[in-house]
Formats: C-alpha cells, sequence, structure tokens
C-alpha cells in the first residue's frame, strides 16, 4: 500500500525536521538541497500529510503531525537497526541455546508468549526457561547467565535496560462469602486490620517498601501478617481466612475467591522485560517490541498522571508485585 515510502524518505524528513532547515540537513547527510525538498515535497503529498511549515527567514517549524513523525520515524530507524543486528548475529551462529527467565509473580502466559515468540523466530534454537526473583534474575541478567527476564518493578540498574511491557491495576482478593464481597468495590481503608497476607519481604525487598509507603499514604497500618513465596500459596492462605490480598487484575483464581477494585485508588502491577544494554543478544530487542505488539493491554487513566516520571518515561519509583494479603501512579508490583 506504501510502496513508494523508503527509508530514506524517513531518513531525510527526519533530518530536515530535526535542524530546522533543509540547508544543515543536506550538509549533514551529504546531498544536495533540491533532492532534500523533491523527496519531502514527494513524500507528504504521497502520504496526504504536512510535517512543517516554513517560517519567512526559512526555519522549518513542525506541526503537530511532524512531531509525532520524528518520534515514530525516530522508532522505524531504530527498528531498521535492530532487524540488521539480529540478522548478522544469527548469521554468524548466535544465538545457539538462549536462557530466559521469569518470576513467579509475572503472568505465566506473557512468558510463554514470550519463549513461543523467540522459537518462532529462531525454531533451532532451544529456549532453556529459568525461574527465580526479581533481584536474582537481574544479577544472572548482569552476569550473562541468563539473556533476559520478564519482572514485576521495581528493579533498576545503569547495566540493565528495563522496557515495560504493561500495567495492570492491582485488585483486592478475598473469599466470596467475605462480608466484604458484598461490596462494588471497597474503599482503602477497608483494608485497615484485613489485610494481612503479603509476599515475602526478603523476595523483593523494594517492593515491600514501596508497598509500605502507598500504604501509609493511604492512611493503613499494616498490622501482623502472614507471608507467601509464591502466587499460589497467596490465594491458599486467603481462602484459609487469614486475611485479604492485594493481586493484579486478571489473575487466574482459586475456587471460592473473587476481586474487588480499590475505590480511591489505581495502584498498577507493571511488568517489564530487562536484558543487558551492552551483551544482551541482538534477537532479544525484537522479541521485546513483538511481545508488546501482541499483549498490549489498556492502562488505567488515573494511573497514568499521578506518578512522578523520570526522562526515560518510567515511573520514578515503581512497587514491585510484594503485595497479598511493568511511568503509573503508585507503583507497586503485586502478587500475580
Amino acid at each position: 500500500m506504501y510502496d513508494w515510502a523508503e527509508f530514506r524518505h524517513f531518513l531525510y524528513l527526519l533530518k530536515i525536521l530535526e535542524t530546522g532547515g533543509f540547508r544543515v540537513a543536506a550538509e549533514e547527510l551529504h546531498t544536495s538541497q533540491p533532492n532534500l525538498s523533491v523527496q519531502a515535497r514527494r513524500f507528504q503529498e504521497n502520504a496526504s500529510v504536512n510535517l512543517f511549515r516554513k517560517t519567512k527567514d526559512g526555519r522549518i517549524n513542525p506541526t503537530e503531525t511532524g512531531l509525532a513523525f520524528i518520534s515514530l520515524a525516530r522508532l522505524l530507524l531504530e527498528l531498521r537497526e535492530e532487524v540488521i543486528d539480529a540478522l548478522v548475529a544469527i548469521e554468524r551462529g548466535k544465538p545457539g541455546l538462549v536462557r530466559f527467565g521469569s518470576t513467579p509473580l509475572v503472568d505465566p502466559s506473557l512468558f510463554r508468549n514470550f519463549c513461543a515468540l523467540h522459537n518462532e523466530l529462531l525454531p533451532r534454537s532451544p529456549v532453556r526457561p529459568t525461574h527465580g526473583d526479581a533481584p536474582q534474575l537481574a544479577k544472572e541478567v548482569l552476569d550473562g547467565l541468563v539473556d533476559a527476564a520478564i519482572v514485576t518493578l521495581p528493579l533498576s540498574h545503569p547495566d540493565l535496560h528495563v522496557e515495560v511491557l504493561r500495567r495492570d491495576r492491582i485488585v483486592v482478593c478475598l473469599c466470596k462469602d467475605h462480608p466484604l464481597a458484598a461490596k462494588g468495590a471497597l474503599p482503602v481503608s477497608d483494608l485497615q486490620d484485613n489485610l494481612s497476607i503479603i509476599y515475602h519481604p526478603q523476595r523483593h525487598p523494594d517492593a515491600h517498601a514501596r508497598l509500605m509507603e502507598l500504604l501509609a499514604e493511604a492512611g493503613v497500618t499494616l498490622g501482623e501478617y502472614s507471608c507467601a513465596s509464591h502466587p499460589s500459596e497467596m490465594q491458599t492462605l486467603v481462602k484459609e481466612g487469614h486475611g485479604l490480598a492485594l493481586i493484579r487484575e486478571g489473575t487466574s483464581l482459586e475456587e471460592g475467591l473473587t476481586t474487588r477494585r480499590l475505590a480511591d485508588v489505581d495502584w498498577t502491577v507493571d511488568t517489564a522485560v530487562i536484558y543487558h544494554k551492552q551483551g544482551h543478544l541482538k534477537t532479544v530487542p525484537i522479541l521485546v517490541r513483538k511481545l508488546k505488539l501482541s499483549s498490549r493491554k489498556e492502562i488505567p487513566k488515573s494511573s497514568i498522571s499521578t506518578v512522578p516520571r523520570s526522562p526515560n518515561g518510567l515511573a520514578k519509583r515503581p512497587v514491585q508485585a510484594v503485595i497479598v494479603s511493568q511511568d503509573a501512579l503508585s507503583r507497586y508490583n503485586g502478587s500475580h
């Protein structure tokens, strides 16, 4: 449908918009200014878009569409580099056997999909799955023992690339016959003296600390509680009447359990892929892009605007799946 569009069009127009003029862009691209003008005009005419307006002094001002073009063109050209890097690596015999990791709190279907996408791309390159806690997997990725891992946040390291895949709302898990189950949604105050099951603090200390902050901000004091080291244990404790849990919305529930949303907050569980910035397999970025496309989920609107964000778009203080009793609102990655 768009066979007339070539990579050079995106490269040319991106440089024009970034430099704010044809002359400078032509110099940096080592081509002629008339050639740039022709290519820019043809692209805009074929696509029926206006990417910029010229001022009286000859400067280029991007239109709203032009601003979007800058971001999308960068993405397209970056993807081109990733694809070629992946092909070169495959031609040179890499990767052979790969190791992908996942934490117990990650949606299992997401990890299976990631492995399946790799098998689709490289059917002769077997995957060796491994499981562990987020801090443990992060260390193994940094040490080169694991090629990539899907984890729940928060997690950061200067040598790690962290790519958020999705954000899921945190909901309250309780027995169907619990008195609070009669409500359509629960105010946060209902967690007081009822939230008494959590993911073990030592499994993800940063997440536990963030959970404590969120509860304190909501005016909830966590009293005595039971710890669980796996999502299935969390649900078992709930069924046995030891209290309420906070889990990822959409989690498969055992018989007799149900969930209720929290009425006055939008806490989210953030799931991300991590891999080494410099030493990663060249096929991994391609797999991450394909996974994001196949697992795209709606993000709660209120969770988007309430968390401070760093320049890379991630929330500054995400919360890992540490609750039970992924640049979002309160990030605490709760039990999956």
